[in-house]
C-alpha cells in the first residue's frame, strides 16, 4: 500500500481539479475492457462502432502499443497523465503538458502519441464532456461543501471507502508500496467518471501531485433526465422543468444549451424564472456561472 504524509503547509494546499485528459487515457481502458466498467454501459455500446473504426483504430495504435489497458492498477507510464496544473484545464492544455523524452523511452514519438490521445478525445470523450465535466464540478461542489462541515481530514478520508488515517499520513490500499512526502507543495485532488480505485499522479517540475478518486454520482451520468413528469411540465411548462432536471448536477448556460436544445437567450430567460422562484441557485467561478437545484428544487423534482 502506499502512503502520503501531510504537514501544515499540505493541508492548506489541499486544492481540488478536473483532468479531461485522465478521462481521456481510462476512457480508452475502459473501452478495451467493458466487462469491468458495467456502470458507463450506455456510453461503452454508443462507442462501439469506434472499437471496429480502423482509420481510428490506427491512430490510436500508440496507447495500445503502451498497454493502456488498466491504469488503475499503476501500470500506466506516469508521463502519459501528469497532474493536472489548474482546476478546469482543458484538453489541449493538459496534452502540451507531456514529456517528450519520456515518451521517447517508452518507444513512443510525442507526436503520434499526442494524435492518439487527440483522436481519441475528439471521438469518444468530446462530446460527452459536458455531461462528464458537471458531474465531477457536482462532486466538487459535495467535498467543498463537506469542508465547511467537517474539515479537511473527514473530506480526505471518505474520498473512498478504503482510504485511511495513520498519523499524519493518508492510507492508499490499491497503490504499489511506496511513499511520499509532499514537504510543502500540497496535493490536488481530482474526481474521477471512469475511476475505480485512487491513484497517485506525480511528475517532475513543481506541479503538486494529484490523487484521483472514484467521482460521487457517476451511477447517475448516464441516466436520462429529459422526461420530466407531467405534473411539473404544466406547472412550469416543458422547458423549465427540462432545464431544472438537467441541474441537479452545475451547469453553464452553454452545457444547458447543448443539452436542451434551446438558445443560449432562451436558457438564461428559464433560469433567471427558476432562480427567482428558489428553485435554482447560482455561482461564479472565474468567467463561468454555474446553476444547480437548490433544495426546493430537488425536492420538487422528488415529486415529480
Amino acid at each position: 500500500m502506499g502512503e502520503v504524509r501531510f504537514g501544515v503547509r499540505d493541508v492548506a494546499g489541499v486544492r481540488f481539479a478536473i483532468s479531461p485528459l485522465w478521462e481521456t487515457v481510462t476512457s480508452f481502458s475502459a473501452a478495451s475492457d467493458p466487462g469491468r466498467y458495467a456502470i458507463h454501459l450506455p456510453w461503452l455500446r454508443s462507442v462501439r462502432a469506434l472499437r471496429e473504426d480502423r482509420a481510428l483504430a490506427a491512430r490510436t495504435a500508440p496507447l495500445r502499443a503502451l498497454a493502456v489497458v488498466d491504469p488503475l492498477r499503476g501500470d500506466l507510464p506516469d508521463f502519459l497523465t501528469p497532474p493536472p496544473r489548474c482546476p478546469l484545464a482543458e484538453f489541449e492544455e493538459e496534452l502540451a503538458n507531456l514529456s517528450a523524452t519520456s515518451a521517447e523511452e517508452s518507444g513512443v514519438a510525442l507526436p503520434e502519441l499526442a494524435d492518439a490521445l487527440r483522436a481519441w478525445w475528439e471521438a469518444a470523450v468530446r462530446p460527452f464532456w459536458p455531461r462528464i465535466r458537471a458531474v465531477l464540478e457536482a462532486d466538487i461542489a459535495y467535498r467543498t461543501r463537506q469542508l465547511a462541515e467537517d474539515g479537511i481530514q473527514e473530506v480526505l478520508a471518505r474520498l473512498h471507502p478504503a482510504l485511511h488515517w495513520t498519523g499524519d499520513r493518508l492510507v492508499f490500499p490499491h497503490l504499489p508500496s511506496e511513499f511520499l512526502d509532499l514537504d510543502g507543495a500540497g496535493i490536488t485532488l481530482a474526481p474521477s467518471a471512469f475511476a475505480v480505485h485512487c491513484r497517485l499522479l506525480t511528475g517532475p517540475g513543481p506541479t503538486p501531485p494529484a490523487a484521483v478518486y472514484p467521482s460521487r454520482a457517476v451511477g447517475t451520468l448516464w441516466e436520462c433526465h429529459g422526461a420530466s413528469g407531467d405534473g411539473l411540465a404544466r406547472l412550469l411548462g416543458r422547458s423549465r422543468a427540462r432545464l431544472l432536471a438537467f441541474t441537479s448536477s452545475p451547469a453553464t448556460t452553454t452545457q444547458l444549451a447543448a443539452r436542451t436544445g434551446l438558445s443560449l437567450g432562451a436558457v438564461s430567460q428559464h433560469l433567471a424564472v427558476l432562480r427567482e422562484a428558489g428553485l435554482v441557485t447560482s455561482h461564479r467561478y472565474r468567467r463561468e456561472v454555474h446553476y444547480a437545484t437548490s433544495e426546493l428544487g430537488d425536492a420538487l423534482l422528488e415529486r415529480a
